[in-house]
């Protein structure tokens, strides 16, 4: 099939197929002996900017020009002045504060490249850097985290390898999104620990209210029978009921384990809860906020994605693996803007700026930053006036007016796979570095030391002690941690080459 002319539907097609090929598959095994790395972290976390975060409004802002009415928007390269960070002469967008103040502790990647996959679906997009390959695969790709899970293996045995944050898959494009976050082929027990709402992440390691332990003994029992009536029993193959009993074991060896009051927000002192959420923030009023695209949404829910960062140094303090916190890709909201692209970056900012910085300087505090690699990303940029790069011939997916008269067309709002950028601290990076550089005029492309998706992922595995080359038989041929084995660390972005 033609990448460049796959629906939505076709999509959920081919990644089904997949899975059914993946339930049926048997136990993947190691393709050859390994290249031994010396980790440089023990623990990976990754920050997602899911909807695709205009570069030019947030690390790497260009010419700013003010709103006014009836201005011209091929002369809209930035909608926020710049501000100083800790490393002389790098300026950051403002509302980005806090972040800009320990730029000092980590490395700015200004040339990420997204793929170029013609007309764009965020959900391809977002496979693609989370798996490292493009779909449709004849395959079920393991997730990053799985790929980390399955090769390293947890810290603490009571302790989800790979957890989740701050992700529904019963809104929006869900079920495209579930394509990509699981184990694939590596089977259940490195799958994805899922905490949608972390306000109520306590729930999903404590038993219902007067469930005594012999009744959930005896639930858990039931449900192990309900499995052989289920997709996994009928269809999988024994490794892959196997690895699925196995990742009931493990959720059913949290609850009782010590680890589980790292999931408890309320047991965080308040005055440390207070960095990562605005005064005032109610979680329970999430469910209710108004979905628009007018910026009540981003507004009301400013805080939910700091939760999960301070829920994130929680868990790596506890021996987590891998942790993923998400602002939450929901289609036409939070960093996908097809309109009110700055007003609504305002308020992402507040949701981001404050959590991250804390984050860095709590792990830092705690000695843990030098062993823990925190990764920020996005599936792509945003530009005014491109849609996917220079000169292709895709599908227009938002209106930009000849003229400038209302704020709401004032902003980034479409879809740009030419540059990128991505911030990483700890876990063996460089502290204050900045690699690549942009275009300062339309198209902010990249125009030095571009970093392909494999790239980047080879340097995070790298730091984690995995090789780019690390492979499983499956369907008797190899399948790689990074496309084909070919991606190469950046060895400029490590503090140790």
């Amino acid at each position: 099939m033609n990448a460049r002319l796959q629906t939505r539907r076709d999509f959920l097609k081919s990644a089904s197929a997949a899975t059914l090929g993946a339930l049926a598959s048997g136990g993947p095994r190691l393709f050859a002996e390994q290249e031994k790395i010396a980790p440089t972290a023990d623990t990976l976390i990754v920050l997602w900017m899911a909807g695709g975060m205009a570069h030019t409004e947030t690390f790497d802002p260009k010419r700013y020009a003010p709103f006014e009415k009836g201005m011209d928007p091929k002369g809209v390269l930035s909608t926020f002045p710049s501000i100083p960070s800790a490393i002389d002469g790098v300026r950051f967008s403002e509302g980005l504060e806090k972040m800009a103040a320990v730029m000092d502790r980590g490395t700015l990647l200004r040339s990420s490249v997204a793929a170029d996959l013609g007309f764009i679906l965020h959900s391809r997009h977002q496979y693609h850097w989370h798996t490292g390959y493009v779909p449709p695969q004849s395959v079920a790709a393991p997730h990053l985290g799985a790929f980390v899970s399955r090769a390293l293996g947890p810290r603490d045995p009571a302790v989800p390898a790979f957890i989740n944050i701050g992700q529904r898959f019963d809104l929006g494009e869900g079920e495209e999104l579930k394509a990509f976050t699981s184990a694939g082929f590596l089977g259940s027990e490195f799958g994805p620990f899922n905490i949608p709402f972390p306000h109520d992440a306590a729930a999903a390691v404590r038993p219902p209210a007067g469930m005594t332990p012999s009744r959930f003994e005896d639930r858990n029992k039931f449900y192990k029978r309900l499995l052989d009536a289920s997709p996994v029993g009928q269809y999988g193959s024994a490794y892959q009921r196997d690895s699925f009993l196995r990742a009931m074991d493990n959720a059913h060896r949290l609850l009782s384990s010590p680890a589980a009051k790292a999931f408890d927000l309320s047991l965080e002192p308040r005055e440390s809860l207070a960095k990562y959420v605005p005064p005032g923030f109610d979680a329970s009023k999430i469910d209710s906020a108004k979905q628009n695209r007018d910026g009540d949404y981003e507004a009301a829910t400013v805080g939910r994605f700091g939760l999960g960062c301070l829920l994130a140094r929680r868990l790596a303090e506890v021996g987590a693996r891998y942790i993923e916190v998400t602002t939450e890709y929901i289609p036409f909201l939070n960093w996908d803007t097809h309109e009110n692209g700055h007003t609504r970056l305002v308020n992402m900012k507040k949701m981001i700026d404050a959590p991250i910085a804390q984050l860095v300087l709590d792990l830092e505090a705690r000695g843990l930053l030098d062993r823990t690699l925190i990764v920020l990303a996005s599936e792509f940029s945003r530009d005014m006036m491109i849609e996917g790069r220079e000169g292709a011939q895709v599908r227009t997916q938002a209106r930009v007016p000849d003229t400038i008269e209302e704020l709401k067309y004032y902003g980034m709002h479409r879809h740009f796979t030419e540059a990128g950028c991505v911030l990483l601290y700890g876990g063996g990076m460089k502290r204050g570095y900045v690699h690549g550089e942009t275009a300062d005029e339309r198209p902010c492309k990249v125009v030095r030391d571009a970093v392909p998706i494999e790239d980047l992922h080879a340097t995070i595995y790298r730091a984690m002690g995995i090789s780019p080359k690390l492979s499983y038989i499956v369907e008797e041929r190899p399948f790689y941690v990074t496309k084909d084995g070919l991606g190469k660390p950046v060895t400029d972005l490590l503090a140790r080459g």
